[in-house]
């Protein structure tokens, strides 16, 4: 029998189906509509962005980049007047063609579907997307003297993402990627009531629309999530990414998620940023064996960042050295014991 390619074995670790190996990440032909990455009608490219230092994007929120960064960061919010500022602000269209002609012209730069799965993106899907526009101070405080403007700024921004949804769906999208950051370093930014009210009901709306069409979905959140995991879960997704190692119980949230959702992450981008091959090697192994021992794990680092060369390719030497399964346990924690010594 041959081997599964990796998008055969992709959806093998994400069913719990007796997957051949443990992959690096899931491997993703993404398309994304104009505005996804907080680019403008005019800004439309990394290059564009660091030429102009400053710009606003479709929402009108102003960015600036920073030379040397890693992102770009908003510095101006159209809404921060509240209630007073939606009379005159214009929403972007989802079905405005200069934004949804990329998704499609995407889609023909797609070569190798056969080795990814096409990937609609839904950057900054909700919570961030809102304090994009008013300023995360001002939301925080809204939840509490304005609920009612904020469920109008959810629900018009998930208005858009619907909309862009449709377009997703009709270019042929097998798994869309949430964006929507909800944890800080040590807890969630927000309380599981306030996110019961506000967040849920407009989560449902889009979750529930690829779910009903057979669309699978990878959640990017970072921080602390143990408040929102059983939601996820409850929510249809996946795929759980950045499973942040220095955030979260690792080992409460593999035995909350095992066998209902697959994580990618848990490995510390601190050590393949700063440590030595030898550390990175460790940190894998510990890794697999703690979160991919019985399936449903993509093992990667906890954030993208621009790694040194070497060990980047020491994590994904390793993955693929002792990743297949079933895992030899014995073997691997030799080597962690070894390199501790």
């Amino acid at each position: 029998m041959s081997s599964p390619n990796i998008k055969q074995n992709t959806l093998k670790i994400i069913n719990y189906d007796q997957p051949e190996r443990i992959e690096v990440c899931v491997p993703m032909r993404p398309v994304s509509y104009l505005g996804c990455d907080h680019e403008s009608l005019d800004i439309v490219s990394q290059a564009d962005k660091e030429a102009s230092g400053t710009w606003e994007d479709i929402w009108g929120t102003a960015f600036r980049f920073y030379p040397g960064g890693i992102s770009e960061t908003p510095i101006g919010h159209p809404l921060t007047d509240g209630v007073d500022a939606l009379p005159g602000y214009r929403w972007p269209d989802p079905n405005d063609e200069r934004l949804t002609g990329k998704i499609y012209q995407d889609l023909k730069g797609i070569t190798d579907p056969e080795n990814g799965f096409i990937t609609g993106l839904h950057r900054d899907l909700l919570w961030e997307k809102s304090y994009m526009l008013a300023g995360m101070e001002n939301m925080m405080m809204w939840f509490i003297i304005e609920p009612e403007l904020v469920k109008e700024i959810f629900h018009k921004i998930m208005d858009f993402q619907m909309g862009i949804a449709e377009h997703y769906l009709n270019a042929g999208v097998e798994l869309v990627k949430f964006g929507d950051d909800l944890g800080g370093q040590t807890n969630a930014l927000f309380s599981h009531e306030i996110f019961s009210e506000f967040i849920l009901p407009e989560y449902r709306r889009i979750f529930d629309f690829y779910k009903q069409n057979n669309v699978l979905i990878y959640l990017h959140s970072c921080g602390n999530i143990h408040n929102f995991l059983e939601d996820y879960m409850d929510l249809g997704v996946d795929v759980l990414n950045p499973v942040q190692a220095t955030a979260n119980d690792l080992d409460w949230v593999r035995a909350k998620t095992q066998g209902r959702i697959a994580l990618e992450g848990g490995v510390r981008s601190s050590i393949v940023m700063h440590g030595k091959e030898s550390e990175v090697e460790q940190e894998v192994l510990t890794r697999m064996i703690q979160l991919g021992n019985a399936g449903g794990y993509f093992c990667k680092p906890d954030q993208t960042m621009p790694y040194p060369e070497n060990n980047y390719a020491k994590l994904v030497e390793t993955v693929g050295l002792y990743g297949q399964y079933p895992l030899k346990i014995g073997t691997m924690n030799s080597i962690i014991d070894r390199i501790i010594t």
